[in-house]
């Protein structure tokens, strides 16, 4: 680690710690080091100054320490303790001890790893009950959040044009680096143009009290659920009030874009719908796109200065690169800037009658990500090797309905990712369930994408050739024959399907002369 702190060798040592963990692992933000030890954290700020914050100074980081005490402890007063100072005593560096006092550590009580939102979203347990309970608990702390003059000095037209306008300064740099010129300008354009002709709009939410010192970083990174169904949010912004105090509806849409760029739409409108109706607040949907689009800028906008600082692992830097790309796309979206060129592709039908070879194919022609339900199923859903065969009865093992669920919800949380950030994109199931079926429908809608369901179809005798000819460990398919007969006793016609959706092909046809003709479905959307 280039230019490191002296103190830092001691903070990395189990010893210095008096609960003395096994380990102790360091996480690095733009703006932070974090240092795990066992159940308890330490937050130890760094000596930067970005514009919009400034800790280039000790005093200031204990300042704003105690200030990150003082504001998390309202929604998270079980997890931060306190703060306290790293010291150096005649060369003995400690935590909360005597001595020349060299850095300030905030100390926090460690949540549960596997709670954290980013989790499960990543495995795919997150589902309508606990957004409701993040809303829970989201709707009594606005309620009471301050609302004092100086707090709504912060929420103005004024204050809100400094922020956006900021964002666009401060990522000059990164044009035709991280975003290009093109998608800047658009985004841009957009939000002078919608502050400047909802000036109405933001002057009421200030007469109406809807301007509060609320949590400034309301995404999925800071919100953790235990076991017990108790919500955490945590981490929020200390730093800057600008970006604390504002919209109540600033907040929400944060959260909102979060779900949106996780591939979770239906959950980012259930969100703000049922928060805008518990805040009894119906004009907060009215500025959600515009604060979803101002929001994902930042997140982007943060993943350049991440790409751009030192001492960072280069595949950190590279990461941070890609997924501000992506933030940007997104913001795009939001401006209404992204067009109407976006595909969902579905290839779906019975085992062994091609989809897979026929989808991979037409992917690879396009150049486009292409998600296969087998594959799914078990590297993110059962966490096995794609390559291994499972030979369980129909419905059972990694084929019961809760893992199917659970597959076809990462299928869809793909799909919505690629498709939210600018992508077409291709999945490959069985989709043998109509409800299934409408809510790529509805996923679609939300990503104002063009949707084709491609059933793949051929003779009986076919199919069974091509399933017996398949050998263990071959594919990712499991499926056989007994397998089929059972999937075409589930199977629900298409017929709920629109005309203009739906296309069906025989696949015993030339594979080239299919991958032409789904092809033309682009030109004709």
């Amino acid at each position: 680690m280039s230019n490191e702190p002296v103190w830092m060798k001691a903070l990395l040592n189990p010893s210095t710690y008096a609960n003395r963990p096994g380990r102790v692992d360091l996480v690095q933000t733009h703006i932070s080091w974090v240092f795990i030890a066992g159940d308890q954290v330490y937050k130890v700020k760094k000596p930067v100054d970005f514009g919009f914050l400034d800790f280039t100074s000790l005093e200031k980081r204990k300042h704003f320490c105690e200030e990150e005490l003082r504001l998390n402890q309202r929604l998270c007063p079980e997890i931060y303790l306190e703060v306290l100072p790293i010291t150096n005593n005649r060369g003995e560096i400690r935590i909360g001890d005597r001595g020349e006092i060299m850095e300030w550590a905030l100390r926090m009580n460690r949540m549960p790893e596997e709670g954290m939102m980013g989790k499960l979203i990543e495995k795919n347990l997150i589902d309508t009950s606990m957004i409701d309970l993040i809303i829970q608990r989201l709707i009594p702390f606005y309620e009471k959040a301050s609302r004092d003059n100086w707090v709504r000095n912060l929420g103005g037209i004024d204050i809100v044009t400094q922020n956006t306008e900021e964002n666009f300064e401060q990522t000059i740099p990164f044009i035709d680096k991280v975003i290009e010129r093109d998608v800047y300008d658009k985004i841009r354009g957009y939000t002078r143009n919608f502050i400047k002709k909802q000036r109405n709009l933001f002057l009421s939410r200030v007469r109406e009290s809807r301007i509060v010192e609320g949590h400034g970083d309301l995404y999925s990174a800071n919100i953790c659920l235990d076991s017990d169904n108790r919500v955490y949010i945590f981490d929020c912004i200390e730093f800057n009030e600008r970006f604390r105090c504002g919209d109540v509806a600033s907040d929400v849409a944060f959260l909102a874009m979060d779900l949106d760029y996780h591939g979770l739409p239906a959950l980012s409108r259930h969100f703000t719908t049922s928060m805008a109706a518990g805040l009894n607040d119906p004009d907060l949907e009215r500025l959600i796109n515009f604060y979803k689009c101002y929001r994902a800028y930042v997140r982007g906008k943060i993943g350049c200065f991440t790409w751009a600082s030192e001492g960072l692992d280069q595949e950190i830097r590279e990461k941070s690169r890609e997924q501000a790309s992506r933030y940007f796309q997104l913001a795009l979206k939001y401006a209404g800037a992204q067009g109407n060129n976006l595909h969902l592709y579905v290839f779906f039908g019975l085992s062994g009658t091609g989809k897979s070879t026929l989808s991979q194919a037409f992917a690879s022609s396009r150049k486009l990500s292409v998600f296969n339900s087998d594959r799914v199923r078990k590297e993110m859903v059962a966490g096995i090797n794609a390559r291994d065969t499972r030979t369980e009865p129909f419905g059972q093992g990694i084929y019961s309905p809760e893992m199917t669920k659970r597959t076809y919800r990462a299928l869809s949380r793909l799909a919505a990712r690629e498709l939210l950030t600018g992508h077409s994109v291709v999945l490959d199931a069985t989709y043998s369930n109509k409800e299934e079926r409408l809510s790529l429908m509805e996923l679609a809608k939300d990503a104002d994408a063009n949707i084709h369901f491609i059933l793949c179809t051929c003779p009986e005798p076919v199919i069974r050739e091509r399933l017996s000819a398949r050998k263990p460990g071959g594919q990712v398919s499991d499926a056989g024959w007994d397998i089929y007969l059972k999937q075409k006793g589930h199977f629900h016609p298409a017929d709920h399907l629109p005309a203009t959706a739906l296309i069906q092909v025989d696949t015993t046809r030339p594979l080239d002369e299919l991958v032409r003709e789904i092809g033309d479905l682009e030109e004709n959307a």
